[in-house]
């Protein structure tokens, strides 16, 4: 079988993976390769099943869960309706956050004044949402400041994360939505971005990782965790090995990198 993904955890009902970035979870063009699900499908076989229970960014890298079946797809989609899912993330913003540890409340919804139609805003008739935050580190990068931060999201709105702290005053490296210049994003998807925007974004993908998921079903604790790759590693701590960090090779499965407890 051809190295599809690195796989988390597998049994009978169950299929994890550490999403890499730069994949989008659903089909939109292209052939099996160019989505997750397009290459879970290819290594369950012809005829099998694969439910998608939480999804990822394109960009957003980490920890994506998978039912085998029916049956279990529901189960596992009511623990995450009734919130009984813990997510950790890591991001790294821009800037250096003053505060080592807070909670962004804030309603979100449709961005109506974006020319991006997937864009979505704090507004006060929009769903509630709350995310708290806290400090990894601070650090100064080519006389730049970023701050590494740990992430909760309390509820799951569409880019929630991203929308609050781009509200918050600090947004993630390498957001191209929300990161203050929406030609960012029409460039990139339009195959046009200049060696300036390149430069302006730092990073090939954004700088959000969803470190972990942790909940309970049919009896039992699933802790899954997974580290980010390489270059998010690099890019907060330049003077420590990859390998010290548990990351060899992204493409090929590295046990050290990632792991389930139960």
């Amino acid at each position: 079988m051809e190295n599809l993904f690195e796989i988390i955890y597998e049994d009978d009902a169950l299929l994890v993976i550490n999403k890499p970035a730069d994949l989008v979870c659903h089909p939109t063009k292209g052939d099996d390769h160019s989505s997750l699900i397009g290459r879970v499908r290819l290594y369950f076989g012809e005829g099998s099943e694969a439910h998608m229970i939480n999804r990822l960014d394109r960009e957003t890298s980490g920890v994506v869960i998978l039912a085998k079946s029916r049956r279990e797809a529901v189960e596992m989609r009511k623990i995450w309706e009734d919130r009984r899912v813990h997510k950790l993330y890591w991001a790294i913003v821009h800037g250096s956050v003053r505060d080592d540890h807070f909670v962004v409340a804030a309603p979100l919804g449709k961005d109506e004044k974006s020319i991006l139609a997937i864009k979505d805003c704090v507004r006060d008739d929009g769903a509630a949402a709350q995310t708290e935050f806290w400090i990894e580190k601070r650090f100064v990068r080519d006389g730049k400041e970023f701050t590494l931060l740990r992430v909760v999201p309390l509820t799951g709105r569409k880019h929630q994360i991203r929308i609050h702290l781009a509200h918050y005053g600090h947004s993630i490296v390498g957001d191209k939505i929300y990161g203050g210049d929406e030609d960012l994003y029409l460039g990139f998807v339009q195959r046009r971005l200049t060696p300036e925007q390149r430069a302006r974004l730092i990073l090939r993908s954004q700088a959000l990782h969803a470190r972990e998921v942790r909940f309970s079903w049919r009896d039992r604790e699933f802790t899954f965790q997974t580290e980010p790759e390489p270059w998010f590693v690099k890019f907060h701590s330049p003077d420590q090995p990859t390998s010290a960090c548990g990351l060899e090779d992204t493409r090929g499965e590295h046990p050290s990198a990632a792991h389930a407890s139960f």
